[in-house]
């Protein structure tokens, strides 16, 4: 997957952030309170996000109410595996990530690690 461009990637946070599906209006209402934009810029943008299945949309009256189809969590994991996948050596890029940990990152990954493991021998 594509790393989001500037607008898409704070069209994405304002809904994540809100947890609840918006309609354009609603999405540039939060957008313009850092920067002016226009609706059409907005209504672009998150056509071109469903379009490549980063949100989904759902009809409501004329207008479409957009959401995300991941979680924030799940979108870093899958930028995440697409960057090991690209890696020429994967083994070693974990190995720099691993080493520029803090200890309480490397307590959290073991955990993680653990804990896929318990649910694959589910």
């Amino acid at each position: 997957m594509r790393p989001f461009g500037e607008l898409e990637a704070a069209v994405m946070d304002v809904l994540w952030r809100r947890g609840t599906p918006a309609t354009v209006r609603e999405v540039l209402e939060e957008l313009n309170t850092t920067r002016s934009l226009a609706y059409t810029t907005v209504m672009t943008v998150c056509s071109n996000l469903a379009g490549k299945g980063a949100l989904r949309r759902e009809m409501e009256g004329r207008g479409w109410r957009y959401s995300p189809t991941r979680t924030r969590a799940e979108h870093s994991a899958v930028q995440l595996r697409d960057v090991l996948g690209a890696a020429g050596d994967r083994d070693e890029v974990l190995m720099h990530f691993v080493a520029d940990l803090d200890p309480e990152s490397v307590a959290s990954l073991r955990s993680a690690v653990e804990a896929a493991r318990q649910a694959k021998n589910a």
